[in-house]
């Protein structure tokens, strides 16, 4: 469906966050990486499911029910923002990492010792470390896939890596630090030719790009929602068959089948109020763009990242543009604006004439907000020689405007001079 450009002025009326001020002008947003501003729905569904149907599940009365029904219908739209089929394939958790450590703890269990597993050198360290634990506890070996100088995975190195012992292959689908997208498709054929499976780290990708777990190949994608303009919430798709296979780490009064067998205690029913709410933003924002109304929920996300998409390509080139221009600086990750739709709008780099921390506070007294160090990708700021500074990290989301660009390329420059 074809769509309107993206009224970036009527949406940042909706982020109260964005309202924050400096000394004389609003502050900047650049660090969307480590969690998203949120829309005032998602504020205001927190407020009233605590207010007004607090209660935990399965009860006969009223709140209890509405409980049942708020969980229900954001698996529903959880479903659509994954693009599978059945509800009962979303899991909610703390967060990415604790709903990796949990799930990696019952994949553990079917593997024997001599077997290998496969990560990668691109990924954020929650989708590294948990598997090396839980191979090094089964008696498995490790094998790391590499990364070109561009922050692309080393293709070739995976076919190396990955072979008749390997039981799993883990890859994130964009870094969060290089913002380079990886081709998941392709790392997922290569398991599935080995009869491995793949657990990948969408939480990068989530609000940039539209998410297709069918298409991708993969049998299990965990992201989180407060990436996505909502609550802290992890939230994992898997397939339902291995769901139901794998045996889960549970208290016995615990369901024993479908979502419920992965989900230990009381769910953070607020946070997936405020979850619903952000998918449901999401769509609104893809019929208030679509040139003709969607049929549904799912068509409207599509429409909705494709006009995200659009708008932070463009982002993106103009900041990899004018980040180019200032002498010294080092882009970790892929430079050439030309080449902006193979990344995320998440840019980081390096100067010799100040470490990232202290560009970090001299831009932070700017009322420009990011992030400076290794964001927690460990492995990939090892592979390129980045430690121990790591980088400066620029992260835009869809809010952004080209005015912010230009103000922080501004403010670089007199920096760096």
């Amino acid at each position: 469906m074809l769509h309107r450009p993206l009224d970036v002025q009527a949406i940042r009326r909706r982020f109260p966050g964005l309202r924050r001020a400096g000394a004389d002008r609003p502050a900047v947003f650049f660090d969307g990486p480590a969690g998203s501003q949120v829309p005032d729905s998602v504020a205001g569904a927190v407020r009233d499911y605590l207010l007004l149907e607090n209660a935990n599940q399965g009860g006969a009365f009223a709140p209890s029910a509405a409980t049942d029904a708020r969980v229900a219908a954001a698996r529903a739209a959880a479903t659509d923002l994954f693009g599978n089929d059945d509800p009962e394939e979303v899991v909610f958790g703390a967060n990415m990492t604790t709903l990796t450590f949990h799930l990696s703890r019952a994949l553990a269990r079917t593997w024997r010792k001599g077997e290998q597993i496969a990560v990668t050198d691109s990924d954020h360290d929650a989708n590294v470390t948990p598997w090396v634990l839980a191979a090094r506890d089964a008696g498995c070996t490790v094998q790391r896939i590499a990364v070109l100088p561009d922050g692309a995975l080393d293709l070739q190195d995976a076919e190396h890596k990955i072979g008749p012992r390997t039981r799993l292959v883990a890859a994130g689908a964009a870094s969060n630090l290089s913002g380079t997208v990886q081709p998941i498709a392709r790392l997922a054929e290569l398991a599935r030719r080995h009869g491995a499976l793949t657990y990948v780290d969408a939480v990068h990708l989530a609000p940039h790009l539209r998410m297709d777990v069918r298409r991708s190949g993969a049998d299990f994608v965990v992201c989180s929602a407060y990436k996505v303009f909502g609550p802290h919430l992890g939230l994992l798709w898997g397939q339902s068959a291995l769901l139901a296979e794998l045996e889960a780490y549970r208290v016995r009064p615990a369901p024993g089948h479908g979502a419920g067998k992965w989900q230990t205690g009381t769910a953070n029913f607020e946070a997936i109020a405020g979850c619903l709410a952000a998918i449901d933003y999401l769509a609104g924002l893809g019929r208030d763009h679509a040139l003709e109304p969607p049929p549904d929920r799912r068509s409207a996300l599509d429409v909705a990242f494709r006009t995200i998409e659009a708008h932070e390509r463009a982002l993106c080139a103009r900041l990899l543009q004018g980040l180019a221009a200032i002498p010294g600086l080092r882009i970790v990750g892929i430079a050439d604006p030309a080449r902006a739709h193979e990344r995320c709008p998440t840019v980081s780099f390096t100067h010799p004439a100040r470490r990232p921390a202290r560009l970090a506070r001299d831009l932070a007294a700017r009322h420009v907000h990011c992030w400076a160090g290794n964001s927690y990708a460990l492995p990939l700021t090892e592979a390129l020689g980045l430690e121990p500074d790591g980088v400066l990290r620029l992260g835009l989301l869809h809010y952004n405007t080209d005015g912010e660009v230009d103000f922080v390329l501004g403010e670089l420059r007199a920096l760096l001079r």
